[in-house]
């Protein structure tokens, strides 16, 4: 579909690697990387190696029901994350992409009351998205078919 864009393993690895650069080139060094689940999750771990963090945690939120399809607002699923020993951290919230922003939105707001610092790094994000992040591979406004997603 012209509408879509298709993004490979390959690209996706290249992506994190340019990703965890840029998060090493602005001499940001997150002891923490907050995957947010599913899409964040791969994402989580390549920067998680990339970066050399083995301290990777993760939040479930459900959003997104469909293409273009949502729920009215972000939904935080159990567990709920144990962030109180992380004070002195700084975060680094990992996603798929940036959308409509209100995912990272919410779960930025949620972690920024219980850490030092907080950034955020997506592979893709979208110009209507509220949250502009940090760290950024590609800027679309079309739907992405990601590798773990792409098929049946």
């Amino acid at each position: 579909m012209a509408d879509r864009e298709d993004l490979s393993w390959d690209q996706f690895g290249a992506a994190t690697r340019q990703l965890a650069s840029a998060v090493v080139a602005d001499g940001f060094a997150p002891d923490v990387i907050l995957a947010i689940a599913r899409g964040g999750l791969f994402v989580a771990g390549a920067l998680g190696y990339a970066l050399g963090v083995k301290n990777v945690h993760m939040m479930n939120v459900e959003y997104y029901t469909g293409v273009d399809e949502r729920l009215n607002a972000p939904v935080l699923l159990p567990p709920m994350p144990d962030i109180a020993d992380l004070g002195g951290a700084r975060m680094l919230i990992a996603d798929d992409v940036a959308d409509t922003g209100a995912t990272l939105c919410f779960v930025r707001d949620f972690c920024a009351e219980h850490v030092a610092e907080v950034r955020c790094a997506v592979v893709y994000q979208k110009p209507q998205s509220e949250v502009d992040c940090e760290y950024v591979w590609r800027h679309t406004d079309l739907w992405i078919n990601f590798p773990w997603t792409s098929r049946e």
